[in-house]
């Protein structure tokens, strides 16, 4: 998504100038040249980011950032300001702003700034999303389920939903822990408070901790300016650790700091910052197991399991699945603009397939058979190949493609089973870096 700015400055230099910077970052700009002008475009259009002076003529830049939280509060909005005006800056602040800088600034320190408020504003968009789509599909309960199975795990889910302790989500890949995690933080006392999601196995081991506890200017080689971490953006609401199993042994250390002090360094830093944050683990891997093999601390595990919750697969609850198809059958339909239904002999062979990638790979399919579809009704012929014996004849009519796809995916199980599941390791031997691993083994709907 190309984010789009508005600039707010009287003075041309430092407009045309700092305009011309952004859209050299790739950002769309408006600039513009006083209060009036910000106010008119604030009503007319939606900004990913306002950068506004304090001390304009006519309309002051507190009035644009009023203005604008009020149109759009995920909107952020930061502050400029010459040296004797820092006091207005810091009411700016309690306002609302997401951050203030003082003329004459460094340019690499605005654009870090920058970065740092669209990083904040994609987060709180997909919070807003992700809560409408829960309210919207998962309605009272938030998941959807009416087998023992799942009526067993709306009980918990509502009890944990009332206290702040530290929840381990354990399940196979696809079972749905994320909007679990979700679930849980916007039904309890922090679910108008920001939940961020952290993908431990996507971040490469050289990037965890800077992204999880931020850095100070100077820490390394290219931090010109202070970045907060997940962990402050998370202050007052939740974060979610979702492959926790994958952390190295030296994050998990820090991790568990954080759980039993609620304080942590910033990377560059003496200083200890402390946070109120609830944690949400998610793995699908044996945990136990990684202690006993040395991988995982085993003070960490304890202190992640306070309320441990086991999310069963998709194939130990077939009574869910036509409610499922019913409710991501909506859902693609809704966006495409498309009235597609199933057969009932199509639910039938959905309903006795074995979803090695449970609920994600269900959902998928959905999304493929509605994208396809030539008519209103799927019937079996219209399903994915692999969900029925009976139309093996058909496998020779597989693309190049597909044939491909699934020499890959059977090679990455090799050497995930000869690396014992040890993702940095396989990473390495099959040449590629830890975060393609995982984007493949996601891709391919592998239940590792």
């Amino acid at each position: 998504m190309k984010h789009s700015i508005l600039l707010v400055e009287d003075e041309k230099i430092v407009r045309v100038s700092l305009a011309d910077a952004l859209k050299s970052e790739g950002y769309t700009v408006l600039p513009v040249a006083d209060g009036n002008q910000a106010l008119a475009a604030i009503s007319e259009a939606d900004f990913s980011l306002v950068i506004t002076d304090i001390r304009l003529p006519e309309v002051s830049g507190v009035e644009i950032l009023r203005t604008s939280l009020t149109e759009n509060s995920s909107t952020p909005v930061i502050m400029m300001t010459a040296f004797g005006s820092i006091k207005d800056a810091v009411e700016a602040m309690r306002m609302g702003a997401f951050d203030y800088i003082t003329k004459p600034f460094d340019l690499d320190e605005m654009l870090l700034t920058v970065k740092r408020a669209l990083e904040l504003q994609t987060i709180t968009c997909e919070n807003i999303r992700l809560k409408k789509e829960l309210t919207s599909y998962y309605g009272g309960p938030n998941i959807i389920g009416e087998g023992k199975a799942m009526q067993a795990i709306f009980a918990l889910l509502d009890k944990i939903s009332r206290t702040d302790s530290t929840v381990l989500i354990l399940g196979e890949s696809g079972t749905g822990k994320e909007l679990v995690a979700s679930t849980i933080h916007y039904q309890s006392s922090r679910g108008k408070r920001p939940i961020i999601r952290v993908n431990c196995a996507a971040l490469p081991d050289e990037l965890i901790e800077s992204e999880l506890f931020g850095y100070e200017k100077g820490a390394f080689t290219g931090a010109v300016a202070k970045k907060p971490g997940r962990f402050d953006l998370a202050d007052t609401g939740t974060i979610f650790l979702d492959e926790i199993g994958d952390l190295p042994l030296l994050t998990q250390t820090k991790i568990l700091r954080v759980l039993e002090e609620r304080t942590f360094e910033r990377l560059g830093s003496t200083e200890s910052t402390t946070v109120n944050v609830r944690v949400i683990a998610a793995t699908n891997k044996d945990l136990e197991k990684s202690v006993h093999e040395g991988k995982f601390r085993e003070d960490l595990y304890y202190r992640l399991n306070v309320i441990p919750l086991v999310l069963p697969p998709l194939r130990c609850r077939q009574e869910d699945i036509p409610l499922l198809i019913d409710a991501f059958t909506r859902k693609f339909n809704d966006q495409m603009g498309t009235d597609v239904t199933f057969s009932a002999e199509s639910v039938h062979m959905l309903m006795n397939y074995h979803f090695p990638g449970n609920v994600r790979e269900l959902l998928n399919i959905i999304e493929r058979c509605i994208a396809l579809a030539s008519e209103r009704v799927i019937r079996p012929d219209d399903l994915p190949l692999h969900l029925s014996g009976t139309r093996a004849q058909k496998t020779s009519l597989l693309t190049l493609q597909d044939i491909t796809a699934e020499a890959e995916k059977n090679h990455i199980i090799q050497i995930l089973k000869l690396t014992g599941g040890n993702r940095s390791r396989a990473a390495e031997i099959l040449g590629i870096s830890r975060k393609t691993l995982w984007e493949k083994i996601n891709g391919h709907q592998l239940a590792l």
